[in-house]
């Protein structure tokens, strides 16, 4: 007798109901896998699949044109000598640098 915790499903119909469900994911569907009651995981087609995929390849490459727009505006002949004579200052004239910014901010 089998134990009642344990579930019995003919070889037959697991195959047929697993073909039913990747049928719908095949043609577009959506097939959420839960566990409990909790969504663990989702079954899509690969057209979907790519299409979300590129959705976000569009956006890191938009992210990486703005990225490389703003470092290019940032890295002016006055900025680059800014920042070397930022790294090369000593501890005491970044001090008065940074006074004098706060200052600056204050008014």
């Amino acid at each position: 007798m089998p134990n009642p915790e344990t579930a019995s499903v003919s070889a037959t119909d697991a195959k047929n109901e697993f073909g039913r469900i990747l049928e719908k994911a095949i043609q577009g569907g959506r097939v959420l896998i839960t566990k409990y009651d909790v969504p663990k995981a989702i079954l899509i087609s690969v057209s979907e699949f790519e299409a979300l995929s590129l959705a976000r390849q569009v956006k890191l490459d938009t992210l990486s044109d703005e990225f490389d727009a703003l470092l290019a505006r940032m890295q002016t002949s006055t900025a680059r000598a800014g920042m070397k004579s930022a790294f090369s200052a000593s501890p005491k004239r970044l001090g008065k640098a940074a006074v004098a910014a706060a200052r600056k901010r204050a008014r």
